[in-house]
């Protein structure tokens, strides 16, 4: 019997992304709450470079980075895959995941913390972004077609914290007056 284990933390977008990872395929886990500010013995040997969450830890072997241990979990286990097989697809796949950690992730900090012209050109460049993310999603259901997949868990942050974030801060960041393809989200 395998046995795998989730370091992480409830709230990370980059803890949820293995989370529903693991339940697209299928896959019994134990969620290890991880806490930041007193960062365990067990985080600091599985992950003694970056010493972040989340790690998946199967049969005893970690794994790190979000974006590794979900092309593992699809490897690595039975049911639907997260990755399209076809390579072009993959590629598409790829290229919107690295968007979103790359630029949008970033910059929506810069939105939501920072303070006055940073924040508001921030938010300018952030809502030319969900232009791009929008004019992407017009002809699909999700973002490589009709199948949810590795995209749509990268961009979780959007769907599981747009609400959350917008109330708290204020910042209004989705309509769908602004953005009509963006029916991503509820999906």
């Amino acid at each position: 019997m395998t046995q795998v284990k989730l370091i992480g933390v409830t709230l990370s977008p980059f803890s949820r992304r293995v989370e529903w990872a693991l339940k697209f395929k299928g896959v019994e886990y134990e969620f290890i709450e991880e806490n930041l500010q007193n960062k365990s013995p067990l985080l600091l040997e599985s992950n003694p470079i970056h010493k972040k969450i989340p790690v998946l830890i199967h049969n005893g072997k970690p794994i790190c980075e979000s974006m590794v241990i979900l092309e593992y979990i699809d490897e690595t286990f039975e049911g639907p895959s997260i990755l399209p097989k076809d390579p072009y697809d993959r590629a598409i796949a790829h290229f919107w995941a690295k968007f979103l950690d790359d630029t949008c992730i970033p910059l929506l900090g810069k939105v939501l913390f920072g303070k006055g012209e940073e924040a508001e050109k921030s938010k300018e460049e952030f809502g030319e972004l969900l232009k791009i993310l929008d004019n992407e999603l017009k002809d699909k259901k999700y973002f490589v077609g009709d199948k949810f997949g590795f995209a749509d868990v990268a961009a979780n942050f959007m769907a599981f914290w747009f609400g959350i974030l917008e109330e708290a801060s204020g910042v209004v960041l989705v309509t769908s007056e602004k953005f009509p393809f963006f029916l991503w989200l509820e999906r």
